[in-house]
């Protein structure tokens, strides 16, 4: 491996899967405004996720449409007549 190209300020950082409130703690380099207060009365900076292990169809088995923002909406809003056309 190269010398000197990998970060030296790991710390304790939790990472939180919003889709099903799984928390985790690991260290990492991420930058993070938030900070959550864990069960053993610390504080750590916090990074959101919207999906995990925990919530991921393929290690979950089960299918789930996850729609942030409002994708899937924005795209059949933007493609409606083109559709329409293809159903004639």
């Amino acid at each position: 491996m190269k010398k000197g190209i990998h970060p030296k300020n790991y710390r304790l950082v939790v990472f939180k899967d919003m889709s099903n409130g799984l928390t985790f703690i690991t260290k990492s380099t991420a930058q993070s405004k938030d900070k959550i207060k864990m069960e053993d009365g610390k504080e750590y900076p916090l990074i959101k996720l919207e999906i995990s292990n925990t919530s991921h169809p393929f290690y979950t088995g089960k299918m789930k449409l996850v729609d942030t923002a409002g994708r899937v909406d924005k795209y059949m809003s933007r493609y409606k007549s083109h559709m329409e056309k293809k159903k004639k």
